[in-house]
């Protein structure tokens, strides 16, 4: 029998490395899949943790299988602890990504590690996982998923930008809903703050401090990804392979690397947008935040760019993650071939429940 609500964990890890998101989400699918975000908590990598998974992308096979285990139950760890320390007693599932370690598309593969079917049994409920590998095997991209958790819970806006580890946007034209990656947003700022002893550059501050170095500009705008047409997705490989290298040639100091990325960033996201519009953009993910970025988008935009709750900035990734689980769950669509590229529309998600 179909319910009609849903308690579940929504579970994320991005690129940026800036940690582990739950959300514990209540869905009333009556009517329309109406949300309300009961608890949430980021918890943030150990320099070791971090170390490790950045670094993972070179790892021998036998290697990486072993840190896929040790990742599995260390995440299972931090969501058992986030349902102890928030009393929660009520789960349908837990849905989680996992963490990207290679992302080639291109070759048919991409790996989420902390997907094992070992972690329903650590956690002892059924748990909804692996999401973006059956994509993949249709010909998809295996990205982005969230486009249909915008079509689902945030059709209002024309566009839905999230600026996480990288930029991506989704928006519906004639019936059918268009999403991609348009650029790397804080792989590639956090990379450089982390030189000068910060996290990430609170509000822009660092870069607003900054100058606007036109040659380097120049080169990342040339980068021949920008060229391609939709659906594309970008994983770390390219930022190491292509946009470092790029940035690293020049010697200029940490603010006008940050400064002059940030505006190559807002540039290529105003060449996405409808400039003759006043469209609403809902704009989340850690780059909402960041003062400067969202004062370059309205220099470069003719847009309405709405800032949400911290709640939805924060967690949105982790809230849809949970929505893919529950359709998963009900067999419904959760993946869109017309964002991803693949052969044919589907449910996606392995499912696994505790012996």
């Amino acid at each position: 029998m179909r319910k009609s609500d849903y308690f579940v964990i929504g579970v994320m890890s991005g690129t940026s490395l800036d940690g582990i998101d739950l959300a514990y989400i209540h869905f009333s699918v009556e009517n329309n899949y109406n949300f309300e975000i009961l608890k949430a908590n980021t918890v943030g990598y150990s320099a070791e943790w971090r170390e490790k998974l950045n670094s993972a992308i070179d790892l021998e096979e036998n290697q990486l299988q072993a840190l896929n285990k040790e990742y599995t139950k260390y995440l299972a760890q931090v969501i058992l602890r986030f349902i102890a320390e928030n009393d929660i007693r009520n789960i349908d599932a837990v849905c989680s990504h996992g963490h990207t370690i290679k992302h080639e598309p291109q070759n048919a593969f991409t790996l989420q590690i902390g997907n094992l079917p070992e972690i329903a049994q650590y956690l002892n409920c059924k748990v909804v996982c692996d999401f973006r590998v059956q994509d993949v095997e249709f010909g998809g991209q295996g990205a982005p998923l969230v486009p249909i958790g915008d079509k689902i819970l945030f059709n209002k806006y024309r566009y839905c930008l999230n600026l996480g580890g990288f930029a991506n946007i989704s928006e519906e034209q004639n019936g059918e809903m268009l999403a991609y990656d348009i650029c790397a947003v804080n792989t590639v700022l956090n990379y450089f703050t982390r030189q000068i002893g910060e996290e990430y550059d609170d509000k822009g501050k660092i870069a607003s401090g900054g100058k606007l170095n036109e040659k380097l500009l120049q080169k990342l705008n040339n980068l021949s990804f920008y060229n391609q047409n939709p659906p594309k997705s970008l994983g770390i490989e390219w930022v190491k392979a292509e946009v470092l290298p790029i940035i690293t040639s020049e010697e200029i100091s940490i603010p006008d690397v940050l400064h002059t990325y940030v505006i190559h960033v807002a540039q290529q996201v105003s060449h996405v947008l409808d400039n003759q519009q006043k469209s609403k953009v809902l704009v989340t993910g850690g780059g909402a935040f960041n003062d400067f970025l969202i004062e370059q988008f309205k220099s470069y935009s003719n847009c309405e760019f709405v800032i949400p709750e911290a709640k939805i900035i924060d967690f949105k990734e982790a809230l849809i993650f949970g929505l893919l689980g529950v359709l998963r769950l009900e067999e419904k669509i959760n993946v869109l071939s017309s964002v991803t590229g693949a052969s044919k529309d589907h449910s996606s998600g392995k499912i696994f429940i505790p012996a």
